[in-house]
């Protein structure tokens, strides 16, 4: 695949190259849309809101149960870097993320699509969004359908029933942002993807997972049902 080499991040002393969004978006969409038809997803499904508790216990029983998301905007010298997350409720992972210079509905379709090919889900997955025009547009709900995904909407005006997003974006600010105005979009997407995938993921102590790591949890869930 061609690579765009304005997307090199350098991370550890290790060069990374991303193929380029558009190219990547388009194969993987093709890929997921292949397999809905596998699968017969229907394509139309309705909106459910489901109840705090209920979505909170169905995102602790397992992987891949509720996927939270929601964007946040990281302030740099060239304007805005709008990033968009994707959780699993289950030990909160980043499990999808997408990082543009302007929040439209795209931003959100492309976080979403990293979390499906990353995670692959094999059954149906609710994802929580709040109400903003992103989460509501036609785009966005037949992506949901097309994908066998079931969205959730927190109540208009009520920013604490996506406080799982909310959380990580502050722990993001906090460690890593600090305030901070980038000079460069670019240097703002190699901190946030170092943060992410080298930090947060892997190694930040969570105490929603005991005070391990999102992917330690995980690792000591899978462990525990081989054994059982």
């Amino acid at each position: 695949m061609r690579l765009n080499t304005s997307m090199l991040i350098t991370v550890h002393e290790k060069a990374i190259a991303f193929p380029t969004d558009a190219r990547l978006y388009h194969k993987m969409r093709v890929t997921l849309v292949r397999e809905a038809h596998k699968r017969d997803i229907p394509l139309r499904q309705s909106f459910k809101k489901v109840g705090k508790k209920a979505f909170i216990m169905q995102g602790r029983y397992a992987t891949n149960k509720v996927w939270v998301t929601d964007f946040t905007y990281i302030r740099t010298h060239e304007g805005w870097l709008y990033l968009t997350v994707v959780i699993d409720l289950f030990s909160r992972p980043v499990v999808g993320w997408s990082m543009k210079s302007s929040p439209r509905a795209d931003l959100v379709i492309d976080a979403l699509l990293m979390a499906i090919w990353r995670r692959k889900p094999k059954h149906r997955v609710i994802v929580h969004s709040d109400q903003g025009v992103q989460y509501t547009c036609g785009d966005w709900r037949k992506f949901l359908q097309d994908n066998h995904l079931e969205a959730s909407m927190s109540r208009r005006g009520n920013c604490h029933d996506n406080a799982v997003a909310e959380s990580f974006f502050s722990l993001l600010k906090m460690d890593r942002i600090k305030r901070r105005i980038f000079k460069t979009r670019a240097d703002a997407r190699a901190e946030i993807f170092d943060y992410i995938e080298f930090f947060y993921n892997p190694k930040r102590h969570h105490g929603n997972n005991g005070g391990v790591s999102p992917m330690k949890y995980e690792k000591q869930y899978f462990e525990n049902l081989e054994v059982v």
